[in-house]
């Protein structure tokens, strides 16, 4: 289906933009990952929300969510890997689908700005960011599992499943990790090899493996979608919350301080609006053209 407005994160500002655009009457679906991974879902209280005082960040979330939901917007569930433009459309890869779109909301929340030594170097030639997508190659072979995400655990357990070698790696050891999975601890990280990747070095230690699985709540920003400005790691949006690419709208943390849930609110109804009116200029200058 072709969406008329692909929100990406399903944060304050996302939920925010999908109910703006479905107020203006626009098909609207929110891509989102693990709900555990949003930093509105970890805040135990939040204090400075206008209306709703002292209310448990998860309730407050939830809320949101189903707001969005009775007015319509659909959800897909998973961790959009990039994002390519294509002519008067978007396509957006989900995991192993696609989802397709008019125009996007990204609202990732803050991304991680710095990449892995190795990481560039080896990607495809041993790092991967999607388990479901690249398991198979591995099959037999021994990988390495760097969980930040709240959803690692399932994955690093999918590969075990379809009989990958697997190691996992994380600053401690998570609670929903099988026991099964050895488990090595760190944080400071080397992907290391040569035209191919060897090993994971974890510290003074090394990983021997064959594959790296990069499982994060997002991409990072360059991976995302090429040619798309930022600065400090924050995407440049101008007062329509507009980004470098045209039909790419920007809200909430991942545009900057302060990382504030009515900031998030507010810069997204804007980018919700905007894309709405994005899509109608798409549809009169179709119109016009047919």
């Amino acid at each position: 289906m072709l969406y008329d407005i692909a929100v990406v994160g399903g944060g304050p500002a996302g939920l925010s933009a999908a109910i703006q655009g479905r107020t203006r009457g626009k098909s609207v679906v929110v891509i989102s990952g693990d709900i555990r991974d949003n930093a509105l879902y970890k805040a135990r209280q939040v204090d400075n929300y206008l209306g709703l005082p002292q209310m448990e960040g998860a309730q407050m979330l939830a809320q949101f969510r189903d707001h969005a939901k009775a007015l319509g917007a659909e959800w897909l569930t998973g961790r959009v890997l990039n994002v390519m433009p294509m002519g008067d459309r978007f396509f957006l890869g989900v995991g192993s689908d696609m989802a397709e779109a008019r125009s996007v909301v990204l609202a990732t929340g803050v991304v991680q700005a710095a990449k892995l030594p190795g990481e560039a170097e080896y990607l495809g030639r041993g790092v991967s960011y999607c388990a479901t997508c690249d398991g198979m190659l591995y099959r037999n072979r021994p990988v390495a599992v760097v969980g930040r995400s709240a959803g690692a655990p399932e994955e690093a357990a999918y590969l075990q499943r379809i009989g990958c070698q697997v190691t996992y790696v994380a600053a401690k050891r998570p609670e929903e990790l099988p026991p099964e999975i050895p488990f090595v601890a760190g944080s400071r990280l080397e992907i290391v090899g040569d035209g191919q990747v060897r090993a994971l070095r974890v510290g003074e230690t090394e990983v021997p493996c064959e594959g790296v699985f990069l499982l994060r709540p997002t991409m990072t920003l360059t991976d995302l979608l090429p040619g798309l400005a930022a600065e400090g790691g924050h995407i440049t949006v101008d007062r329509d919350m507009s980004t470098s690419v045209p039909g790419v709208f920007a809200a909430g943390d991942c545009t900057g301080l302060p990382h504030q849930v009515s900031k998030a609110v507010g810069e997204g109804q804007v980018a919700g609006h905007r894309a709405s009116e994005y899509v109608d200029r798409l549809n009169r200058q179709g119109s016009q053209d047919g």
